[in-house]
């Protein structure tokens, strides 16, 4: 069995130019697959709620529910890295309540890390996280609760058009020394672009990783499972250009097949043989 990944091993593999590979999971099965696979980090991430559960937002999620499925990803996963997202409001309600909701997720999920989105405008909090013993990665960047704060449009499609203005690149690489002082160890940054991308990785010694607008400019990439591999009904009628296989198409074809079976009166695979006399 391949060591745990930790956090100065991630912190080494930026010195060294290599790539970390994140990914976002949600349940036990997907957790043990992607660490077979050997990522390097498994996020838990707060948009379970709008990809598996159908809510309208992310902001619906609650603290109680991302610990369940913290749960059963930590019980998936033995060598990567597991990180889970804050549920909005700990952290905008106060230094006392992040500390609360980060012990929380490291005692009753599992976790080992936590992730806080819209780090950039609570650095105390960050700070505080990390004097509990419990490393943080900061996200920062244009995000759907930030977009209308730094006066431009967001889009949740990854392309050039999301990506942020070089004109920022300054405001930003203070926003990454920023967190990078407060005691984060990593950078979840979003809709970065390679401009700004790749002037704030070279401005911090801690890796910089990115979802949407991220690409090769920063440490690593963060990628939800789903959208890896095309686990989605709209993946059925259209062929996701963004994803490496099509699991959707895959599980409408088996189970398909598996109700002519049942329909025909035909014994399904797995079932009981059926006597022939």
């Amino acid at each position: 069995m391949d060591a745990k990944v930790t956090i100065p091993a991630l912190q080494q593999m930026k010195r060294r130019g290599e790539k970390i590979v994140g990914v976002v999971a949600w349940d036990y099965q997907v957790a043990r697959i992607v660490d077979r696979v050997g990522v390097d980090l498994v996020s838990v991430g707060d948009t379970v709620g709008v990809n598996l559960w159908g809510q309208p937002n992310p902001l619906e999620i609650t603290m109680d529910q991302l610990i369940v499925v913290a749960q059963a990803v930590r019980r998936g996963v033995k060598k990567a890295l597991v990180s889970c997202d804050f549920p909005f409001g700990p952290l905008q309600e106060g230094t006392a309540s992040a500390v609360k909701a980060a012990i929380r997720l490291v005692k009753e999920a599992g976790a080992d890390m936590v992730k806080l989105d819209g780090a950039a405008d609570f650095p105390e909090a960050v700070a505080a996280v990390v004097q509990a013993g419990i490393p943080v990665i900061a996200q920062f960047g244009i995000t759907p609760q930030t977009a209308l704060k730094y006066g431009v449009t967001y889009s949740a499609t990854p392309s050039v058009g999301s990506h942020i203005p070089k004109e920022m690149t300054a405001e930003f690489v203070e926003e990454a020394r920023r967190l990078e002082a407060a005691g984060a160890s990593l950078l979840n940054f979003t809709n970065s672009g390679p401009i700004v991308g790749s002037a704030v990785a070279e401005a911090v010694s801690i890796p910089v990783l990115g979802g949407f607008g991220g690409g090769p400019w920063l440490d690593g990439r963060i990628r939800m499972v789903t959208a890896a591999s095309g686990y989605a009904e709209t993946s059925i009628d259209s062929e996701p250009a963004d994803a490496y296989v099509n699991v959707a198409k895959m599980i409408l074809e088996g189970i398909e097949a598996y109700s002519q079976d049942v329909r025909a009166g035909r014994q399904i695979k797995g079932g009981i043989p059926v006597p022939t006399d």
